[in-house]
């Protein structure tokens, strides 16, 4: 089979499929994504291309025997690989499966339809417009995707059936551009098409940091739920997958008082829990403080690995005093922050406007144009030595095993938001036009570990009802 590659190990297989929006790839993943990180090393016309940056993914699949040696035996072992989109321009590369369906024939239908829309835009930008979404459309009708239970649909069906809720639906009418052709639907339609089971997956980021795309050279990362979700949603019916590590709830963490009085509680929240309720989970620190003073409110929030100072409301009129606070930027916070190499200069600003990537939620971009204002100060607090870097395991033993695990020419850097958006200091941090320097354990744009280095350290606020000027502190837990 020309894009099946053997795959020679004693490695046991997973009991279930990997659930593709939230996962750590399985050894057998690893070993096939090494293979191929290999063979793009080795090729000098797809490494140039992949060197800008560019998703790959693996397959670990089993191919049955026919006639099967006996019974209860097993199939060989082999994977399959492939990349987003386009690779240097082509999608007929011997190596990698062909995509879904191919667009890019010279003189198929869909490039013979672009050059005639070309020619008549300049003339009849209308008429070419509807005549673009015509083809646009026809394109997507071209997708017919399997299920493991052999079953076939249309783009546009499983994307209709899957947002079906009538605000949903009007929200997201037709799928975006470029649906269909990322890794995990290249790589399950063919193995459906070529009678192979699927055994576990993973997706890996080759080449450079992007401006849009903040990834980290090897690292893995999840399927992109924009465009992803629908589609995998659909094609992997029929295959026993691994559950949404969401669905299963976390973990109780304790939480910390660090002030209290009759008006208002500071709490110092561990990595790991959230702020508020989520979608899922219920378990926060909203759902605890509302618990021992019913009808609490939490003032502001902490993404879910940041670790530190929140602010918790006892009273309706406590919350309304500190929400205006912070809409007025009287609220100022330090946060302290371990970064994965050693800060270029330091002491400075970033101004960097963000927003929501809507093709890959919850993760932000920078948006020069349509970005809302996002500005951090930013200072150098020590350098990080082997012997500071062993830190404190006051966190338990899994922050004491990433703690002894920081490197050598790491930084430790003080951070002041001067607005509050979404992953403000994770971007500003790790993007290459801020400081360039992911924070330890981000996962989403930088290297995940056992936990965000990201910590809420100090904060200064006016008391909602006395007025009094309160500042409250406290140390890292990662930190010694």
């Amino acid at each position: 089979m020309e894009h099946l590659h053997p795959l020679h190990t004693d490695t046991e297989r997973p009991e279930r499929f990997t659930y593709p929006f939230a996962y750590e790839p399985h050894p057998l993943c690893r070993l096939a994504a090494a293979e191929v990180q290999a063979y793009i090393a080795a090729h000098p016309d797809i490494r140039e291309d992949a060197d800008r940056g560019k998703m790959f993914g693996v397959l670990v699949v089993e191919e049955s025997l026919s006639p099967a040696p006996s019974p209860n035996s097993e199939g060989r072992w082999g994977y399959l690989a492939a990349y987003s989109g386009l690779l240097a321009g082509r999608n007929d590369w011997d190596y990698f499966v062909p995509p879904v369906y191919d667009a890019q024939q010279p003189d198929g239908y869909f490039k013979t339809k672009e050059r005639e829309i070309s020619l008549i835009t300049s003339r009849s930008p209308l008429t070419a417009k509807k005549m673009s979404q015509e083809l646009q459309l026809w394109l997507f009708h071209q997708y017919q995707l399997l299920n493991a239970r052999g079953e076939i649909k249309d783009l546009v069906d499983i994307w209709q059936e899957y947002y079906t809720r009538p605000k949903l639906r009007q929200r997201f009418p037709l799928p975006p551009g470029g649906t269909g052709d990322c890794c995990a639907p290249k790589l399950l339609q063919y193995a459906y098409q070529q009678g192979l089971k699927p055994v576990c997956m993973a997706e890996f980021w080759w080449g450079q940091s992007t401006k849009e795309e903040l990834r980290q050279h090897l690292n893995f990362y999840p399927a992109c739920r924009g465009k992803c979700k629908p589609i995998l949603t659909w094609m992997l019916q029929g295959l026993d997958v691994d559950p949404d590590p969401e669905t299963l709830g976390f973990k109780h963490l304790e939480l910390k008082t660090v002030y209290e009085d009759n008006d208002i509680v500071v709490v110092d929240k561990p990595s790991g829990m959230l702020s508020t309720r989520g979608r899922i989970e219920q378990y926060s620190v909203e759902s605890v403080m509302q618990q021992r003073y019913p009808g609490a409110f939490v003032a502001h929030r902490l993404d879910m690995g940041t670790s530190g100072l929140l602010i918790v409301a006892k009273t309706l009129d406590a919350y309304h005093d500190l929400q205006q606070q912070f809409i007025k930027h009287e609220v100022k916070k330090k946060y302290i922050a371990v970064l994965e190499t050693p800060l270029p200069s330091k002491k400075g600003t970033i101004s960097l406007p963000l927003r929501p990537d809507p093709m890959n939620r919850p993760r932000q971009i920078v948006d020069m144009e349509h970005g809302k204002r996002a500005v951090t100060e930013y200072e150098l607090v020590e350098g990080l030595s082997g012997e500071t870097a062993q830190g404190k395991q006051s966190e338990g033993a899994a922050q004491g095993k990433q703690s002894e695990g920081a490197a050598q020419g790491r930084a430790v850097v003080a951070l002041y938001p001067q607005t509050g958006r979404t992953h403000q200091l994770r971007i500003h941090c790790a993007h290459p036009d801020g400081l360039g320097c992911p924070i330890v354990g981000d996962e989403l744009y930088g290297t995940k570990g056992e936990r965000l280095m990201l910590h809420a350290a100090e904060i200064w606020f006016r008391h909602p009802i006395t007025k009094e000027a309160m500042h409250l502190v406290s140390p890292p837990p990662f930190l010694p």
